[in-house]
């Protein structure tokens, strides 16, 4: 089935490139700061909000924490296409959640990363959508 495979392959590349970026949060330095004072301010600095933690600790978390998502969300809806395709197809609530998250994904990569996620969180939702138009059909 056609929707089922593009809802995969939507799923399979946000699983893709939230796993990379949770490994490269927590390994190596491709998320560091190309300045070493940079990231020395960065871990000597607080948040206005709280002295809890620095700008440094934050960075980690944000990062991690958005990996999580997107691998959370090629988990789940790859799971919804290959087990419960029946309950994706019929449900607008979950298509629109869907459709919102990697709508979201493709506006804060056009804002604020660059061209490696943006093109991969395009292609997910390019999928995500072409999935739920080949299940109308």
């Amino acid at each position: 089935m056609l929707s089922v495979m593009l809802i995969v392959a939507s799923s399979v590349v946000m699983l893709l490139l939230g796993g990379i970026h949770l490994f490269y949060t927590f390994f190596g330095d491709q998320l560091d700061p190309r300045d070493e004072l940079v990231k020395a301010v960065m871990n000597g600095g607080e948040l206005m909000l709280t002295s809890e933690t620095t700008i440094w600790r934050a960075w980690v978390g944000f990062n991690a924490s958005h990996s999580l998502c997107a691998v959370f969300f090629g988990l789940v809806f790859a799971f919804l296409a290959l087990a419960q395709p029946d309950l994706l197809f019929r449900s607008a609530y979950l298509q629109l959640l869907g459709g919102a998250v990697l709508v979201n994904f493709v506006v804060l990569a056009k804002l604020y990363w660059f061209s490696i996620p943006l093109i991969g969180v395009s292609i997910a939702c390019a999928c995500f959508v072409a999935g739920l138009a080949a299940a109308r059909v």
